[in-house]
């Protein structure tokens, strides 16, 4: 093997082990996640691991057979996430307020 083969296979190996790393860690997270919004970032970068972990199989591989499942996943934790949003936005809303509805100014009558 050669000395580039050999830097490339450290280098993935290295990074292969980080993402482990930090998927230990995300575990952590979501099991300890104070609030429902820790818990939901921690699901997303989730996702953005798992697409990590494919690149680098892909690339230790040299096999392009996995890009295609990484955009779609990309496109799910994409969805994921602005639903997740969605719904913590309107669970978090102060009440009395109504969606859509500008915010008025004090001393403005209402209609």
């Amino acid at each position: 093997m050669s000395a580039p083969q050999t830097v490339d296979r450290v280098l993935l190996v290295a990074a292969v082990v980080l993402i482990l790393v930090a998927g230990a860690l995300l575990l952590a997270r979501i099991w300890r996640g104070p609030s429902m919004l820790d818990r939901a970032i921690a699901l997303d970068v989730c996702a953005a691991l798992i697409i990590a972990g494919l690149g680098a199989k892909s690339a230790f591989a040299r096999d392009p057979f996995y890009f295609p499942i990484m955009l779609v996943l990309a496109f799910l934790g994409f969805t994921g996430s602005v639903g997740i949003a969605r719904f913590i936005a309107v669970r978090d809303r102060p009440p009395g307020h109504r969606y859509g509805e500008r915010a008025r100014k004090d001393g403005e009558e209402r209609p």
